[in-house]
């Protein structure tokens, strides 16, 4: 791509610079094998899936979206597929997912409502499977012969002699099978609803009826001749969808109508919902049994069960329960053997626990689990907040750490190979490296096509004030940080509960960096809430999502301004999106004597207005703790305002609806306070589209410079534009 381009340019078209990274990892159960994900190049969005061969080094392109029909655009894409797709923040397209059995001898994917299968170990082109219109989440059979799906909201089965037929289906608009709900998808991490037995033999299927739950529409105003989407939305404190369980014969339904498969022979229904349970979180079926994870409605219960797969009986292996709420650690629970292995806050830390006891120790914050086998557990995990390691488990508690680098490392692991995928402060793309017992020598690294942001860093990782606050610095590079003039100060943080800003990952920086090169010192701050530090230290905002948070990043900025004088504290603003939105809204509604603008993107501005699973996690069931959602709302602080805000939102969302930044903003009508209001059509909680993504952070600097009283001058790097925003020749 052109280097000459403008950093917002080269950003929106390589989609934060993840195009052509490799991603997805498999590893075959006995190491020789490992696939992956990869576009061309740095502005394809296109993946297509590869095999790298671990004796010989070698990296096969194993299906090429190109050269199959439908596989460059998304155009016809189910809506189903659509929305899995927004729920994980999916922004490339051809095979953004696919499923491959253990010893990676085959693959299933799916290409605008198409399924495919591969031979991953012969090769040749990848074979076209009879599968019913919008086909989406194919998963394949443990011994590769059947391929179960989703269609419309029927389960389906293909891929045998059979032919294409219904498992499991129902009438009725609010009924589907196979599929997760909004919530398990958007909060909890399960993205999936059918699982293959061990055998192959049987589908383990989960029935979604949204009936209860309340109805949204969200229209395109730009658009009026188009109807409203309907959007089934648990909202804090109202219904959630009802989800059962029933395990079906693979084969129970040939030749069975989508309006009578499930009712007959071959289903037994699973009763996981006795005993008050309100979420099913996490399903694993393996040889060792099915194993079932489930949550009540407050989340300060967790509960583990064994289902019997042949009556639907369950029995609680395990419960765990605490004051505040549980958190979902992914990749556990899990069964090996006999052995039970969860992680579970345990005093300072999250460690990892064998049948209630912990195997690690109380430094080590446990963040995933990502692979069991006879000789012990491959887990990510920190002592330093600001970094993620790589570590072995054995089963008599010894710890062997395999990444020492600072940085940001991930794992997949399988037979005695592991692929180390690492970001730091040194490197601007990640480096995926192979280490296996079946080669010698130096790491095998899988190629990445990813272009570098051309950006000079000059980052400094702190911690802040009296509670440590681990915080980042973005100075201007070269010679325009050197100087001894004062410099506005912007904020650019998320800080909310469940994500990091502030890690050794060069990534993380680049938009921070970016704004820091146009004339500000940047400060990115982790408070309170957010992970990597410990139990309490997350649990510190239960019941009240906006006092510590904006404490902290008050203390932190006063504590920064000591260290760097250069800091000029009389011109401060703040930008995030989604929970960073909400904080910059906030802050410059509660505080307006530190903060002299904001940028509000997708803000939460109603507590009310958000999922339950989440909202009632940190402030409760609104009926029952009506006080937490008052002192978080943002529509009664409109009065206050006295600084320039910016309100962005794209009017597609149905994460954080539009309804948040409009009711705040007749709210702020209303007591007479001016702001701005940038309506963004046709985009949801994400942006990738180029042109949005571009001009939105160009138009952000405008509005920082006239707030702050800057210059109004061109970007670094930008093209000159005259006074009426045109690129001058």
């Amino acid at each position: 791509m052109d280097r000459a381009e403008s950093f917002p340019r080269r950003q929106a078209r390589t989609r934060r610079f993840t195009l052509g990274e490799p991603r997805d990892f498999r590893v075959a159960d006995d190491g020789s094998r490992v696939a992956f994900l990869r576009s061309s190049g740095p502005v394809d969005p296109v993946n297509g899936l590869w095999v790298l061969d671990v004796a010989t080094g070698v990296e096969r392109l194993v299906a090429d979206p190109g050269r199959l029909a439908g596989g460059r655009g998304d155009q016809d894409l189910p809506e189903a597929e659509r929305a899995r797709r927004e729920r994980v923040r999916e922004t490339g397209s051809g095979i953004v997912s696919y499923d491959a059995d253990e010893a990676l001898t085959a693959a299933v994917f799916a290409l605008e409502g198409h399924l495919w299968r591969v031979n991953l170990a012969e090769g040749g082109p990848p074979e076209p499977l009879a599968a019913s219109q919008g086909a989406f989440d194919p998963r394949l059979s443990p011994d590769g012969v059947l391929v179960a799906y989703v269609a419309g909201s029927d389960l389906r089965v293909t891929g045998d002699a059979a032919g294409d037929r219904v498992v499991a289906g129902e009438p009725g608009e609010t009924v589907s099978w196979g599929s997760a709900e909004f919530v398990a998808a958007e909060e909890m991490g399960r993205t999936r609803g059918h699982w293959w037995s061990p055998d192959g033999r049987r589908l383990l299927a989960a029935r979604v009826d949204t009936a209860r739950v309340a109805r949204w529409w969200i229209a395109d105003p730009a658009s009026p001749d188009a109807e409203p989407v309907e959007v089934r939305y648990p909202a804090a404190g109202e219904a959630n969808a009802e989800v059962s369980l029933a395990v079906f014969d693979a084969d129970a339904g040939s030749g069975v109508g989508a309006g009578d498969a499930g009712v007959g022979r071959g289903r037994a229904d699973v009763a996981w919902d006795e005993g008050g349970w309100e979420y099913l979180a996490g399903v694993h079926w393996s040889t060792d049994g099915l194993l079932l994870t489930v949550q009540t409605r407050d989340q300060r219960t967790l509960g583990v069960l064994e289902a019997d797969g042949d009556t639907g009986d369950c029995r609680l292996l395990r419960s765990v329960t605490d004051d505040t709420w549980i958190d979902l650690v992914p990749g556990v629970p899990r069964l090996t053997g006999s052995r039970l292995v969860t992680v579970e806050d345990r005093g300072a830390a999250k460690r990892l626990c064998v049948d209630g006891e912990a195997l690690t120790p109380e430094h080590m914050q446990v963040r995933a689990v990502h692979h069991m086998d006879d000789a012990g557990v491959v887990v990510t995990a920190s002592v330093d907040p600001a970094e993620t390691h790589v570590a072995h488990l054995r089963w008599d508690g010894a710890v062997e750490w395999l990444t020492a680098a600072p940085g940001v490392h991930g794992v997949a692991a399988g037979g005695g190979t592991t692929v180390h995928i690492s970001r730091s402060m040194d490197r601007p793309v990640r480096r995926c490296a192979v280490r296996s017992a079946r080669r010698e020598g130096p790491d095998l690294l899988i190629q990445s096509h990813a272009a570098e942001p051309g950006l000079a860093l000059n980052v400094e990782i702190l911690e802040l004030g009296p509670r440590r606050l681990v915080s980042a610095l973005v100075m201007p590079a070269g010679q325009a940080g050197d100087g001894d003039a004062s410099l506005p100060v912007l904020l650019d943080p998320y800080a909310g509960p469940h994500a990091q800003r502030v890690q050794r990952a060069e990534a993380l920086f680049h938009t921070s960096q970016w704004f820091a090169d146009q004339g500000f010192a940047v400060l990115v701050v982790d408070g309170r809430g957010t992970p990597g530090r410990g139990p309490a230290f997350e649990r510190a905002v239960r019941g009240d999502l906006a006092g510590p948070v904006l404490e902290d990043q008050v203390d932190a900025l006063t504590a920064a301004a000591v260290i760097e004088p250069r800091l000029d504290l009389s011109r401060v603003a703040v930008r995030g999106w989604s929970f960073g939105g909400y904080l910059a809204a906030l802050g410059v509604l509660r505080r307006p004597d530190v903060f002299s603008a904001a940028i509000a993107g997708a803000p939460v501005t109603d507590w009310r207005l958000y999922d339950t699973h989440y909202t009632e996690r940190y402030l409760g069931h609104p009926a029952e703790e009506p006080g937490n959602y008052e002192r978080t709302g943002l529509a009664p602080l409109a009065s206050g305002l006295e600084r320039p805000l910016m309100l962005i939102h794209g009017l597609a969302d149905d994460n954080v609806a539009a309804a948040h930044t409009l009711r705040l903003s007749r709210a702020l009508t209303e007591a007479g306070r001016p702001h701005t209001v940038l309506p963004l059509s046709g985009v949801t909680h994400m942006t990738p589209q180029e042109e949005v993504a571009e001009n939105l952070l160009l138009l952000q600097l405008r509005f920082l410079q006239d707030a702050l009283g800057m210059p109004a001058l061109a970007p670094r790097g930008q093209p000159p534009r005259d006074h009426e925003g045109v690129t001058s020749e």
